[in-house]
């Protein structure tokens, strides 16, 4: 028997990678957005249940997909394999642009907003914290994994004492959770569809155990448990937490506010220890900002092992790619320049909705082509319902997103467009040096 490899992680770990990935600024700021728009605190919930169901259904598809293409970068392995190298390569793009730089810009201004001390400026001292964390990253793997382990651990137990907390605590007077009023109407408003892209940006991260597939010590079986255990914990914990914050506080209250979970801890327990949960829950963001940090540069290493124009990003020193670590970084500190949360959020939306659309879709295509193969590996169960479950509420995502956003919608065409220019431009460099 050969001894394991120093550089594998195990399934204990890729469970903690996703957890980490979804558990990290959503949770705690989306709902804020929800409600400017939404009054009913049941259709909030709703909400909240049919993003995990969204997230659970990609999950399964991620699963068998990736036990069929084991092949760490996510989206770009699995469509380059499916369908052709440019889908591949787009899908690609969107994660090294936006996929993850965009999520770590979000949750390090999020953690700039809760962190209770001090008078920095937001957009600086995220930079600043997206640096450092991309410096421990660059140390080694075993030093990742362990400080990915213990900081999901603790966000984990921090969300489970807020909840405890939360659900013991008798509400706040006149807050109605369970409301029939206007339920309907709300959730087939094109509000809904559009809390929608919140929550399923907050839900994000799902899929993140597929980017790092070749370093997992059996990817047959570690894999599918870390997306599906991982969804499922996440989607129990963020139910109960969207609860807990309605329950304790107003919805007018919350409506538009960046801070939710400050603004509830400090109704629960009063002005000092919501200043303590807030300094908390900054801290415990590091550890999403962490794992995308981490597994990023992944998608990029490899697209620069394939294609030329990006094959300055393919060193690796001890399996780490720094280069591409920092490129990551760069992209981060110029989102968070330039962009609003509400902006970098609909938009990042938007493009990750519709690369995991096209996954999804992969499955079907996979089957069809291996139906005479007798296959070792993950088989998504109840096929085909979650896989159309997954497709009607991203498309109508989408297409709602498209009517109402247009300035986010032209920046994803423009992302892909460029995206599509520099795939191209990477093919006339290769066959130039032939």
């Amino acid at each position: 028997m050969q001894p394991k490899s120093k550089h594998k992680i195990t399934t204990l770990t890729g469970i903690a990678i996703v957890v980490a990935n979804m558990i990290g600024t959503g949770a705690f700021t989306s709902l804020g957005f929800q409600l400017k728009d939404l009054n009913n605190p049941s259709v909030v919930l709703t909400l909240w249940v049919l993003g995990g169901i969204l997230a659970l259904s990609g999950a399964f598809s991620y699963a068998e997909v990736g036990t069929v293409i084991s092949k760490s970068g996510g989206e770009y392995a699995f469509l380059s394999k499916i369908y052709n190298p440019l889908i591949g390569y787009l899908s690609g793009w969107i994660s090294l642009t936006v996929g993850f730089a965009a999520p770590i810009a979000l949750a390090a201004i999020a953690f700039s907003e809760y962190f209770p001390f001090g008078n920095f400026n937001v957009k600086w001292m995220s930079i600043a914290l997206v640096a450092v964390i991309t410096l421990i990253h660059t140390r080694s793997l075993k030093l990742s994994a362990e400080f990915q382990n213990i900081s999901t651990l603790l966000k984990v137990i921090l969300i489970v004492i807020i909840i405890s907390i939360g659900l013991v605590l008798p509400e706040h007077s006149g807050n109605e959770i369970v409301s029939s009023k206007g339920y309907f109407t709300e959730l087939t408003s094109t509000a809904f569809a559009i809390a929608l892209i919140y929550v399923s940006y907050s839900y994000s991260g799902w899929n993140a155990a597929a980017y790092i597939t070749e370093e997992f010590e059996n990817p047959l079986k570690s894999l599918p448990k870390a997306l599906i255990g991982g969804t499922v914990l996440v989607t129990v914990l963020y139910t109960l937490l969207q609860y807990v914050f309605l329950k304790h506080v107003p919805v007018n209250d919350l409506a538009g506010q960046l801070n939710v979970g400050t603004i509830a801890t400090k109704q629960m327990l009063g002005e000092k220890a919501g200043s303590f949960f807030g300094l908390a829950i900054s801290l415990l963001l590091i550890s999403g900002i962490s794992a995308m940090v981490w597994v990023g540069p992944r998608v990029t290493l490899s697209i620069a092992k394939e294609h030329r124009l990006w094959s300055y990003f393919q060193t690796q020193e001890n399996g780490i790619p720094k280069r591409a670590l920092w490129l990551q970084f760069g992209i981060s500190a110029l989102l968070l320049l330039t962009g609003t949360f509400e902006q970098i959020m609909i938009y990042c939306g938007i493009l990750l909705t519709a690369s995991s659309l096209m996954t999804v879709l992969g499955v079907f295509k996979l089957r069809k082509q291996n139906q005479n193969q007798q296959r070792i590996g993950f088989k998504s169960p109840l096929f085909p319902l979650f896989q159309i479950v997954f497709i009607l509420l991203s498309v109508w995502m989408i297409v709602y997103a498209l009517i109402n956003n247009t300035l986010e919608s032209a920046l994803g065409m423009s992302n892909l467009l460029i995206g599509t220019g520099t795939y191209f431009w990477s093919k006339k460099i290769k066959k130039s040096n032939y």
